[in-house]
């Protein structure tokens, strides 16, 4: 089914949580959220949400704080190479504690 098929102006992706399995067994990076310097928690509305939008395992929930299911989460980085304030960062998943 081409674009003109569906109705769409432009090919587009719609991810659903869960639809690759539980993906962040193999994480290897895991995405920490500094709410201090997201744009979204700064003005309590759903403003930016760059890294919900980029995220290709829809494990960002769409709310404000923004929460992140790391059991969907696979490391890509996506969402922090796409967020403009830097309020996310990927740290080695060794690093964290309790694996959680």
């Amino acid at each position: 089914m081409g674009t003109r098929d569906c109705g769409h102006l432009s090919a587009m992706a719609a991810p659903a949580k869960g639809e690759a399995g539980e993906t962040g067994r193999w994480r290897t990076m895991r995405p920490v959220v500094d709410h201090t310097k997201c744009t979204a928690a700064a003005a309590d509305s759903l403003v930016c949400l760059r890294c919900w939008c980029y995220c290709p395992e829809a494990a960002i929930e769409k709310a404000v704080p923004i929460e992140i299911d790391l059991t969907y989460c696979k490391g890509c980085g996506i969402c922090a190479e796409g967020c403009p304030s830097k309020a996310i960062t990927m740290v080695p998943e060794v690093e964290c504690e309790d694996g959680e």
